[in-house]
């Protein structure tokens, strides 16, 4: 049986940038774009469909923190965003 395989990228927000978490790590991440939006549209440049936003202030805060940004991406990229 043959299987589809989609990736999904994930841009992980805090501050308005996009990080990666030492291991779950609030004060320890590591900035790998200052610019989500362009870090989107790189994404979708490279072929992927689908993408996955975590805002991931807002998971700690209990309600959306990097609003400004997702929308940002939302007006930047032309594929599904999950949130």
């Amino acid at each position: 049986m043959k299987h589809k395989i989609k990736i999904y990228p994930a841009i992980d927000l805090k501050n308005g940038k996009c990080v990666r978490l030492y291991k779950g790590d609030m004060d320890k991440s590591t900035i790998f774009n200052d610019n989500p939006a362009a870090q989107a549209k790189i994404f979708q440049d490279k072929g992927f469909e689908f993408l996955h936003v975590v805002d991931l202030d807002g998971a700690i805060a209990g309600n959306a923190v990097n609003q400004d940004s997702v929308e940002k991406i939302l007006k930047n990229v032309s594929m599904p965003v999950q949130l």
